[in-house]
C-alpha cells in the first residue's frame, strides 16, 4: 500500500467475484483488491499520489463499475473517493451493512438510464408558426427594425423554447415512469429544461431506451433528447442524490 490510502470504487454483496484483468486508476494503473466486511465487499486499490479526474482514469473508474454490475448489484462511489486504510473502509462497511444491503437489494437487476431535455435549437419556423406572440414581434421587426425590437424577439423565441421544452419533457417523462422502478431528479444544468434518472430492470433497458427515442422523434421540433446509459446507478444511491419511488413521481 502507499502512503495515500486507498482508492474506493464500489461495494458489493460478499463473495462476488472481481472482473478479472481490471486495471483501476492511476499511472501505471493500480490491481484492484477487496476488502471484506460481514456480508459486504469493497473494491479498492492503492490510491494515486496525486489523483487527478484525468480522462483515462474516469473512464476506468466507470469501466470497472459497468463490469462490476455485469454480475450483480453493486452501490457505486462517485469518482476520487478515497479512505485513509483498509481498517477505516471495514469500518464504514460494518457501521452501515444493514444500510448498504438495502439498497443493493433495490439495485439487483438494474440500470441508471439519464435523459436531458434541451430546446430544439433547429424549429424556428416551428415556433414562428405556433407562438403567436413570437409572430407579432416578428412583424413589428420586419415593419420598423431596431435593437430593442430584435432584442424583444430574441427573448420572446428562447422563451418559448424552454417553455416547448419543459412540456415536451413533462410529457416524457409521464410516458416513461410506468417503465421505471424509480426516478431521481438531477441538478439544474444550464439550458436543460429537464434532467431525470430512472432506474431501469436491465432486461429492459433497450426497451426503455426505444421508447425515449421514438418519443424524440415524433417531438422534434420541440425538444432535443439526450439518452445517456446504462449507466452505474449513481442516482439511487442515497448518500448520492435524491431519491423518489414511482408512486410519488
Amino acid at each position: 500500500m502507499t502512503g495515500s490510502g486507498v482508492y474506493v470504487y464500489a461495494i458489493l454483496p460478499a463473495g462476488a467475484d472481481l472482473p478479472p484483468g481490471t486495471a483501476g486508476v492511476g499511472s501505471p494503473p493500480a490491481a484492484l483488491r477487496p476488502v471484506r466486511e460481514g456480508k459486504l465487499t469493497a473494491v479498492v486499490s492503492d490510491a494515486p499520489v496525486q489523483l487527478r479526474a484525468r480522462r483515462r482514469d474516469l473512464l476506468a473508474h466507470q469501466d470497472i463499475l459497468l463490469r462490476l454490475s455485469d454480475d450483480g448489484p453493486v452501490l457505486p462511489m462517485r469518482f476520487g473517493a478515497v479512505a485513509p486504510d483498509e481498517e477505516s473502509v471495514r469500518a464504514q462497511l460494518a457501521g452501515s451493512q444493514t444500510e448498504h444491503l438495502a439498497t443493493l437489494r433495490d439495485l439487483d437487476g438494474a440500470v441508471e438510464i439519464n435523459l436531458k431535455a434541451f430546446p430544439a435549437q433547429d424549429s424556428l419556423a416551428s415556433v414562428v408558426a405556433e407562438e403567436k406572440n413570437v409572430r407579432r414581434l416578428r412583424e413589428a421587426v420586419r415593419r420598423r427594425p431596431d435593437y430593442e425590437a430584435n432584442v424583444r424577439l430574441g427573448e420572446a423565441v428562447a422563451t418559448a423554447l424552454a417553455r416547448r421544452a419543459g412540456e415536451a419533457g413533462k410529457k416524457l417523462l409521464h410516458r416513461l415512469t410506468p417503465m421505471a422502478r424509480a426516478v431521481a431528479t438531477g441538478p439544474e444544468v444550464h439550458g436543460c429544461a429537464l434532467n431525470v434518472s430512472f432506474l431501469v430492470d436491465r432486461s429492459a433497458s433497450d426497451a426503455f431506451r426505444a421508447t425515449a427515442r421514438t418519443f424524440a422523434d415524433a417531438h422534434r421540433e420541440h425538444v432535443e433528447l439526450r439518452v445517456a446509459g446504462p449507466l452505474p446507478c449513481y442516482s439511487f444511491v442515497p448518500s448520492h442524490g435524491r431519491r423518489a419511488s414511482v408512486a410519488g413521481v
